[in-house]
Order: structure tokens, then sequence, then C-alpha cells
């Protein structure tokens, strides 16, 4: 079974008023759809605090789905090269977010490609996330 994870996180102002959003398809089939408001965080804090919640899911549901390949697609740039070690985590704040992305991905069991796309290609993860920070002004 292929799992395909889109993620996205944001913030109004950086930092400022921000949210995520994650959709997780297996095979083809939604399994998850997931908004979060969080606060006052960075842009960056908003995309690994996504994709902590998605690595967090998967992990717990892991035996439920016994997935044979994931892709994770995330239009953070940054994010995506951190975690391909083609960029090196600079700010503190991060680091620890890295780390647990890292820790949270080598407990699955089976290959995991990570994929930068453009907004287009995570409109769905993205309108979730903008959901979420439109709860900040409701």
């Amino acid at each position: 079974m292929k799992l395909s994870v889109h993620t996205d996180g944001g913030s109004r102002g950086n930092p400022g008023h921000s949210g995520f959003g994650v959709v997780i398809l297996a095979d083809h089939q939604k399994v998850l759809e997931s908004s979060v408001y969080l606060g006052v965080k960075t842009n960056n804090e908003a995309e690994y605090a996504g994709l902590l919640h998605a690595l967090t899911w998967l992990r717990d549901h892991h035996h439920q789905y016994s997935p044979t390949e994931i892709h994770l697609y995330l239009d953070s740039e940054l994010v995506v090269n951190q975690l391909n070690g083609q960029y090196r985590v600079k700010a503190a704040h991060l680091k620890p977010l890295y780390q647990q992305s890292l820790d949270l991905l080598s407990s699955l069991s089976c290959p995991v490609t990570i994929t930068h796309v453009g907004r287009a290609g995570n409109s769905e993860a993205d309108l979730l996330a903008n959901q979420a920070m439109d709860r900040r002004y409701n």
C-alpha cells in the first residue's frame, strides 16, 4: 500500500498567527484531513509542525495500513532540503523540530521519499492551513 502525505504550514506575519494542514491518502483514498491553529509561530515552525503531526500519525497508524512506501509532499523548499540533507539547519529554534522529524522518519519501516511541490501541487493542505489561520479571526 502506498501512502501519500501532503503537509503545509503558514504564518500571517513571520512570526505571526500560524497553522498547518495535513492530508494523508492511502492508495488515493483520504484517511486523514487535519487543520490546526498554532498561535504565533514562524512560517518554518508551522511547516515543521504540520510535518510532525503527519509523521506522528504515520508512526501511530503504521500497523493499520502496513505501507510499502510513503511519499511526503511539502511546499517548503527549506524543510525538504534540510530533511534530504542538502541544507544545514542553521536556526537554533528549528533544530529540535528537525531532529524530531528525523527520529519519526527513522521509526517508519518502509521507504520514505520527501518531495518539494509547488503550492498548486499541495492545494488541499494549503487550503487547510489557511482555514486553521482563519480560525484566529473567528
